[in-house]
């Protein structure tokens, strides 16, 4: 007796972009969801904007900041640490994943693994943006002025999308391979602090000691928010295109870092 051979139906696999679309979809919906996150995120801004803004006003009228005050020196520095701030709990929605099955869902499933990095990567990014432009007009609220315009604006709203995309997948890759929350929030705060206060984002370079002056200068930090707050002002720095073009470089090596982290870890299981 003779077997028939049936043949199989042909399976139609969704284009990277539209497997993209759908992760960013997913995760955009979690986010309406659970508003209260970026929402509360943007607490913290506010608070060191009156704060710092206050108790440091009197520095205004060292020449180190210029005609411009402290304010205006203040929320550049203030836009990149918002971003950095959630760029570096990214992962945490990973975890959940993880321990909720979907991930596992996700691996089964004929879609890209960059797809997946990148759709959350994505919403991330548009969250980030979001409250970049709350920051910006809590800013101009307390007294800063952008005197670029919209231009300057849109640049330091450009730097700070790839400074968040460089944290969100470094915090990507380490909650992939920790996969443990204590574990990404301790090395989050381990990261962000130093990069914070060993940077320009509340004190211009010559105030600080000469130590600090030597590692702000490696600090992509200090080139976020040195590009940022000239972006704002309209006065580009010398270093402007090699600090972005460190910046964007550092952006697509924590891509790649994010997107093997995640093979790794389906090999792992």
């Amino acid at each position: 007796m003779t077997s028939v051979a049936i043949p199989r139906p042909a399976i139609h696999r969704a284009g990277w972009l539209t497997q993209t679309g759908q992760v960013l979809r997913r995760w955009l919906i979690v986010s309406m969801r659970q508003a209260w996150g970026p929402v509360m995120s943007l607490v913290q801004p506010v608070i060191w904007i009156v704060l710092f803004g206050q108790v440091f006003h009197s520095l205004g009228v060292l020449p180190q900041f210029g005609e411009a005050g402290y304010i205006d020196y203040l929320v550049p520095g203030i836009l990149m640490m918002t971003v950095l701030y959630s760029g570096a709990w990214a992962g945490t929605g990973y975890i959940d994943d993880i321990n909720s099955g979907v991930m596992d869902q996700y691996l089964t499933s004929p879609i890209s693994r960059s797809a997946i990095i990148t759709g959350q990567l994505v919403q991330q990014l548009v969250v980030g943006l979001a409250q970049s432009l709350v920051v910006l007009g809590i800013g101009a609220l307390a007294g800063a002025r952008y005197s670029a315009g919209t231009g300057g604006m849109l640049v330091a709203l450009g730097v700070a999308t790839v400074l968040a995309a460089i944290f969100c997948c470094a915090s990507t890759a380490v909650a992939l391979i920790s996969r443990n929350q204590i574990a990404l929030i301790s090395l989050s705060q381990l990261i962000v602090l130093p990069a914070t206060f060993l940077s320009t984002t509340m004190m211009p370079a010559a105030l600080m000691p000469e130590w600090v002056q030597q590692i702000s200068r490696g600090n992509p930090m200090t080139w976020a928010v040195e590009l940022g707050r000239a972006g704002l002002g309209g006065s580009y720095p010398e270093a402007a295109w090699w600090q972005l073009g460190g910046l964007v470089l550092l952006a697509a090596l924590a891509f790649t870092w994010a997107v093997r982290s995640l093979r790794a870890y389906q090999r792992s299981i």
